[in-house]
């Protein structure tokens, strides 16, 4: 099989947009999250995320989280589009640091929980959702 110039170029510009298309939404994820923290560290675990391990349709996936003494709770989808899902803050009168909703996925991806704790710290998790169909335009 003999290539031209033109589809030997063409092939190499496609596998070097494969390459970097995945960094540049993580690098969206980490934006998003470190706008939230103010750069601070975060912790693996305290926040509780319930989501389902496959979703059938990506249009309408239901999405749970919750963190004991939390004042806010980020929830990204990192395969979106635009990664930022929703912000939860909840004040001092509140009964329980919980929410649910449903969100959109594009297609297969995790689904991370960020929750900002009253005494200052972050604690972080995430989930792999798989979408057989997707919502996003998918």
């Amino acid at each position: 099989m003999d290539f031209t110039r033109r589809e030997t170029m063409a092939i190499t510009a496609g596998a070097v947009a494969l390459t970097v298309l995945p960094f540049r939404a993580n690098a969206a994820v980490d934006d998003a999250i470190n706008a939230f923290t103010g750069g601070a560290d975060v912790a693996d675990g305290g926040v509780d995320l319930d989501a389902p391990e496959i979703a059938e349709n990506g249009n309408t996936v239901p999405v749970t989280v919750s963190a004991e003494g939390a004042t806010a709770i980020m929830v990204l989808a990192a395969g979106n589009p635009t990664p930022g899902v929703a912000t939860f803050k909840f004040g001092n009168l509140a009964g329980s640091q919980y929410a649910s909703t449903r969100i959109r996925l594009a297609g297969t991806q995790d689904v991370i929980a960020v929750a900002q704790m009253a005494d200052g710290s972050f604690a972080r998790t995430s989930k792999e959702v798989k979408v057989t169909i997707g919502g996003c335009g998918g």
